[in-house]
């Protein structure tokens, strides 16, 4: 049997809807937190029984229906020659940032990190067969922000300032990005990894038209060279949703700004759609967080293709019990409708 992720994504019946949480493994877990003591996030990613581990976590607490590979969006830019720290409660922090021609001529086309792939290959072992292993790359528009910010930035100011002033700057960059985030994606699907998603977390500062001129491109190369499904998510992309869909995708990724069956319409019906309870609404008492679900719930209406998820990752302060009642949630209700 396929995982019940992959069936989904495909739109095809199922006999529940399946469930996952973006940022599933990490901080809100305290085994994580105790086995990341004296290690670095990147420590954890090279070592693939760590790496493993650390991925399985949150399944074995929550029985969720997919494994997110525990990895950081900048994992591949480092076979590239750039220098990335990742910094307690800032984030990616990049020490020479790309600036001119010459800093892009220097990034190599860099290979996918073994020890991630071995890792897949680990999960995958793991997993019951109807659990599915998803692999994450992040888009070329987030990560290419904190190449040319340095850091993470609000408002992008130095990103837009190069894709305007020096257009031909910005497409040698991404470029370089979508070759490499192409064959890192591909290696991950070749190791084991059944679904890949691909993060676009910060492209919603963008308007339609420039994410047309500068972005979607690219977002359509990575996500075509893959032969698994994909979801292709971002943040704050309610006006870039059908531009999305037609870069790609077999499942588009909706925040929680939008209701869900709103958002499916913009993306299509031959799409599948992802989410799209409020992260923060976990932070609340159960009965928001019930009735968050049951509207989610009743906006898919059973349709096939319907993958539920947060609207954005975990905040670090979840109860870890609150995402396994509400994956029970979901699989008792969603079961009920389909007897």
């Amino acid at each position: 049997m396929e995982p019940l992720l992959v069936r989904a994504a495909r739109r095809e019946p199922v006999e529940r809807t399946p469930v996952w949480f973006m940022r599933q493994a990490g901080r809100s877990l305290p085994e994580y937190r105790e086995l990341r003591r004296g290690r670095t996030l990147f420590d954890i990613v090279r070592d693939p029984g760590l790496c493993a581990e650390v991925t399985l976590q949150p399944v074995r607490r929550h029985d969720v229906d997919a494994a997110v590979m525990f990895a950081d969006i900048m994992l591949p830019v480092l076979g590239m020659g750039v220098d990335v720290e990742l910094v307690e409660n800032v984030g990616p922090v990049v020490q020479q940032p790309i600036v001119s021609a010459a800093d892009v001529e220097r990034l190599r086309v860099g290979e996918p990190d073994p020890s991630i792939l071995e890792a897949i290959a680990i999960v995958r072992r793991e997993l019951r067969d109807d659990q599915a292993v998803v692999g994450f790359c992040g888009g070329v528009f987030t990560v290419a922000g904190y190449l040319v910010e340095g850091k993470p930035s609000r408002d992008f100011v130095k990103v837009k300032t190069l894709m305007y002033s020096r257009p031909e700057v910005w497409h040698a960059l991404c470029d370089k990005l979508a070759d490499t985030f192409a064959t890192y994606v591909q290696a991950k699907a070749h190791a084991g990894a059944d679904v890949v998603q691909l993060f676009d977390s910060w492209v919603g500062a963008l308007s339609v038209a420039d994410y047309l001129e500068f972005v979607a491109p690219y977002s359509a190369r990575i996500l075509a060279a893959l032969d698994v499904p994909t979801i292709h998510f971002g943040t704050g992309t309610t006006h870039l949703l059908p531009a999305m869909s037609e870069a790609g995708g077999d499942v588009i990724g909706l925040d929680w700004r939008i209701a869900l069956d709103e958002g499916w319409e913009l993306v299509g019906e031959e799409r599948g759609v992802q989410g799209n309870l409020d992260p923060t609404l976990l932070l609340g008492p159960w009965e928001r967080v019930e009735a968050g679900a049951r509207s989610v719930l009743d906006r898919a209406g059973g349709r096939p293709g319907h993958i539920f998820n947060l609207g954005h990752g975990v905040l670090p302060q979840t109860l870890p019990d609150v995402l396994g009642r509400l994956r029970e949630l979901v699989h008792e209700l969603t079961t009920e409708v389909r007897v």
